[in-house]
């Protein structure tokens, strides 16, 4: 009996944003075919063939995009949530970009995708030196964290979360419709990787849901975090 695998992609397969490495490229394309593989990420599908490439996108079994929200197998859409962020969230989250005080701002700062709107204070224009920028920023006084902690607080009574995706911004959608959604279609066992696996993070609703699912076949569903797609690589090597 063999693990089926489920990749979170920014941080874990790719920098943050960036194109995957090439000879990672190849030696995850070869792992994919020996193996049953999906991929889940907060990104829209078109973003994440940017990152990872056309050939990975429909190798796996299927790229669910948008925390799960919008699926695509084999190059076509399968799957979309339809939804839409109340309208005194996205004010909330104005205010929060006009008081906080990171001064660069690059444009595109709420983004709309299937299911999720994802908000960053930065900016989804940002270039990699002024994205290096905001995460020594962030990491130095958890800008994010506590931006997420806040809006969590305001908005409990709307059904919606946010949380902690990528390198400079949030994913916020309605409550349960995150990574977790993915085993309704993936069947143990079950091993994820992910980078922000941490409570917070938009890879740790799935990773707590892995630590309830049953064992199969004498093994055992489980996560491993990863802090970029170099520890990818080497635990992918020890298997």
């Amino acid at each position: 009996m063999k693990y089926n695998y489920i990749f979170d992609v920014d941080g874990t397969l790719t920098p943050s944003r960036q194109r995957i490495d090439k000879k990672f490229e190849t030696f995850f394309i070869n792992f994919i075919e020996n193996n049953n593989v999906w991929l889940i990420t907060g990104s829209d599908y078109p973003k994440t063939v940017e990152q990872v490439g056309k050939e990975i996108c429909e190798k796996v079994k299927a790229v669910h995009n948008c925390a799960g929200n919008n699926i695509w197998e084999k190059g076509k859409e399968v799957y979309e949530l339809e939804w839409e962020l109340p309208k005194e969230a996205i004010e909330w989250l104005k205010k929060e970009l006009d008081v906080s005080l990171y001064s660069i701002r690059t444009g595109k700062h709420i983004e709309s995708r299937p299911g999720l709107v994802n908000f960053s204070i930065i900016g989804r224009g940002a270039t990699l030196n002024q994205r290096k920028d905001y995460v020594k920023y962030d990491n130095h006084i958890n800008e994010r964290v506590f931006i997420a902690e806040r809006f969590n607080e305001q908005f409990k009574e709307y059904d919606i979360v946010a949380q902690v995706a990528g390198e400079t911004g949030l994913d916020i959608l309605p409550q349960g419709a995150d990574k977790r959604q993915i085993l309704n279609y993936v069947s143990p066992p079950i091993m994820f990787f992910g980078d922000k696996t941490e409570p917070g993070g938009n890879d740790y609703p799935l990773a707590k849901a892995l630590n309830n699912v049953d064992t199969f076949m004498g093994l055992k569903s489980k996560t491993i975090p990863v802090k970029n797609w170099k520890e990818t690589k080497k635990e992918l090597e020890k298997l």
